[in-house]
């Protein structure tokens, strides 16, 4: 977890001396209206200039030890007493060193005059008299000084929550990512191990189609989002396996828009979903199992759909599915990447079942296709009933092993 960062201590002296230089213009200002209307004979401006800005500037050459003695001694519950014990003393030395050099521009002032002036007995007059309002401005930077570290130590624990919030997320997503895995691979070596006893040649050729499907998904492994064209890849070797048991029982028709192949999408978004349909809608199914994968913009969202039109499911059992590990696990990724901005709806339909899925329209244009993806089958073409289509997705070299619809790119 990211260490809380230490607040920064202190200001910066162009902001104090800004500060100072317009607290001096206003109260120049103020003592020059003050004894034009009350005084009885006018102060020369170029006096009431020395002596407020000279007022000033003595505070803001004190200011970052003030600062410093405050932010270092806070008012804080546990060490109360030790902050009132440095900072008593300090206010009156505080004060009394202003006080001091002000009698001493009184001083300067009063000798280029050729008068004579007091300056001790100044300074004890003065102490009596505007002691009170020193401390007053002392506090007062002393509270400032407050006012802006527990700003900055707000600031500094937002940004950490945030930063802690967003490694709590990349855990759980890494997570239920995780969980994925040893599902597929499970039921995937369960099939394996029925081919056994039937097959050895197709258990042997799922192993190596598995193998190539283990090895895109340690490339991804990591990877929260992928291009749809390597999330199609990696579900057409998937799809291998699958017609190695299923044969000609299992019909997978792709429909998928050029512009979406490189639209970033959760990685395993669409096998747990086409898992599904295979086990409750084609392997129900006494002929063969059509499964329908589109992919198309709508505004700004993906809207990608799952149909079979398998068996279909009741309203419980419906129920059932959306509680298993690979809905479940697919609705909470999409909660963690996306909050409330995505769909994920289940349709019961007259003859199957339908999963639609809308996310927010995001590409990486310079996201590298590697071997084996969506983008090397690209451009590829085939003929399939007279008619010759891209394929974008699966590759075509499943004459044998299942009746395939070549993926359609509208």
């Amino acid at each position: 977890m990211p260490a809380l960062a230490r607040p920064r201590y202190g200001v910066r002296w162009q902001h104090v001396f800004i500060v100072a230089t317009a607290l001096a213009i206003m109260s120049t200002t103020l003592a020059w209206q003050f004894t034009r209307v009350f005084g009885k004979r006018p102060m020369p401006l170029d006096t009431l200039i020395i002596l407020n800005f000279s007022w000033w500037y003595f505070w803001a050459l004190m200011a970052p030890a003030v600062v410093w003695t405050s932010q270092h001694f806070q008012f804080e519950r546990r060490r109360l007493l030790r902050a009132v014990a440095v900072h008593l003393p300090a206010v009156v030395v505080s004060s009394l060193a202003h006080i001091a050099a002000m009698e001493g521009v009184h001083w300067w002032l009063e000798y280029s005059a050729n008068r004579s002036y007091t300056w001790w007995s100044q300074v004890q007059r003065s102490a009596f008299l505007y002691l009170d309002w020193e401390m007053m401005t002392y506090w007062a930077i002393v509270g400032l000084s407050h006012a802006l570290l527990y700003y900055r130590e707000s600031r500094a624990r937002a940004v950490w929550s945030a930063q802690l919030e967003t490694k709590l997320v990349e855990a759980r997503l890494k997570t239920l990512q995780q969980q994925l895995h040893p599902h597929f691979l499970f039921n995937t070596l369960h099939a394996i191990s029925s081919l056994m006893h039937k097959d050895v040649e197709a258990a042997d050729r799922v192993l190596m189609q598995l193998s190539d499907l283990l090895r895109i998904t340690l490339e991804h492994l990591g990877q929260q989002e992928v291009a749809l064209e390597a999330e199609l890849a990696a579900l057409s070797k998937y799809l291998q396996i699958e017609r190695t048991r299923f044969a000609d029982r299992l019909v997978v028709r792709f429909d998928v828009q050029p512009e979406t192949l490189e639209t970033r999408v959760p990685s395993l978004l669409l096998q747990p979903l086409v898992e599904n349909a295979i086990k409750h809608g084609v392997a129900r199914k006494a002929g063969p199992g059509h499964i329908d994968i589109s992919a198309r913009r709508e505004g700004d969202k993906l809207r990608l759909e799952v149909r079979d039109d398998g068996v279909g499911l009741s309203e419980d059992a419906l129920t059932a599915l959306q509680k298993g590990i690979g809905v479940s696990t697919t609705r909470a990724r999409l909660q963690h990447l996306f909050g409330a901005d995505f769909r994920f709806e289940f349709h019961r339909l007259a003859q199957g079942l339908a999963v639609v899925v809308a996310l927010p329209w995001r590409t990486d244009a310079g996201l590298p296709a590697r071997d084996g993806t969506a983008a090397g089958h690209r451009g590829r073409e085939r003929e399939d009933g007279g008619a010759a289509m891209r394929t974008p997705g699966p590759p075509t070299d499943l004459a044998g092993h299942a009746r395939e619809i070549v993926p359609k790119v509208s």
